[in-house]
């Protein structure tokens, strides 16, 4: 797609892609201009560095990837990394982070994101409807998009949670191999979102309280909407990750007492057997002079003790009710 500037001046709401017009707009009191570009070109680079003067580390800084969200105030400008989630198509629940660079000027706003943001398209058919956002500042711009992005976290932290309630029946009905593995995948998936919620609940935090002076006092209190939002995921999250290391407890305890039940099972059939093995033994050494051995009744005077002996151990084991 490129880059585009959403334009707000005394001529109303448009968007370009002249990127030359930017610096004699953002000269015009009463302008407010959003720069967004996917993709990095040198007309990209000239506009960051000569027109809206940023560092050279920032504007490398904004095509890097970046694991951690922050927030850096540069004086002239601030600089945020926040990232929203998708979840990627498929059985499994696998999480994609989506990476959103914001630097915020007196009067204008840059944003870069790498490939398709739904979050982005859906601010821009809101300016397109009313473009008061803009007419506020670039601060209210900024929220905007953050809003967009933090609404992704609901939906994923919410199916997270229905799937936890899933693994906590099914690990004590049947906690199959397949279901240690899923808890394992979850876990991880878990870990991250709240890792990532964590952050940037405190830098939605720290937004919202007057720190920074590109973020005008009447819009602390959408920002602090921001942040409410994330404490919200965060608890979620929190709460799913407590869960899931007790469903990954339950599961290991109710695997071993299954195995300890088969082992109980394969060692009370050992013991019943035992003495009847060794009672075959006896009377399979075919030596001469065997007492039962010509015994016209011996064979079944053999079989008679077997039975009575597992008879004895059976009624015995269950009377101590390990059977």
């Amino acid at each position: 797609m490129g880059a585009i500037a959403h334009v707000l001046d005394g001529n109303g709401y448009r968007e370009i892609t002249d990127l030359s017009l930017v610096q004699s707009l953002l000269c015009q009191p009463g302008t407010t201009v959003w720069l967004d570009t996917d993709a990095r070109s040198p007309e990209v680079d000239e506009c960051l560095k000569s027109v809206l003067k940023l560092h050279p580390l920032v504007v490398e800084d904004l095509y890097a990837d970046s694991n951690t969200p922050k927030v850096e105030d540069w004086g002239d400008y601030l600089y945020i990394v926040m990232h929203g989630v998708v979840r990627e198509p498929g059985a499994r629940l696998e999480l994609a982070p989506i990476e959103v660079d914001l630097v915020i000027g007196s009067n204008w706003l840059f944003t870069h994101h790498t490939g398709e943001l739904r979050a982005k398209a859906s601010v821009e058919a809101d300016l397109r409807r009313n473009p008061r956002a803009m007419s506020r500042g670039p601060a209210y711009v900024a929220h905007a998009l953050l809003d967009k992005l933090t609404d992704l976290y609901i939906p994923v932290a919410e199916h997270v949670d229905e799937i936890v309630d899933s693994i906590e029946k099914a690990v004590i009905a049947d906690p199959e191999p397949a279901l240690l593995e899923t808890i394992l995948e979850l876990k991880r998936a878990v870990q991250w979102l709240r890792r990532m919620s964590v952050y940037q609940r405190d830098i939605t935090q720290r937004l919202s309280r007057g720190e920074f002076e590109h973020i005008p006092e009447p819009a602390l209190a959408f920002y602090r909407d921001l942040y409410d939002q994330f404490v919200r995921v965060t608890d979620l999250t929190e709460s799913n990750r407590e869960m899931l290391g007790v469903a990954l407890q339950v599961h290991f305890t109710v695997t071993a007492n299954k195995t300890n039940d088969a082992m109980k099972a394969l060692t009370i059939i050992s013991a019943i057997l035992l003495p009847m093995t060794f009672i075959a033994g006896i009377y399979g050494m075919n030596f001469k002079h065997m007492p039962e051995l010509e015994w016209r009744y011996g064979y079944f005077f053999a079989l008679s003790i077997m039975a009575s002996v597992a008879v004895t151990f059976y009624v015995y084991f269950k009377r101590k009710r390990w059977i």
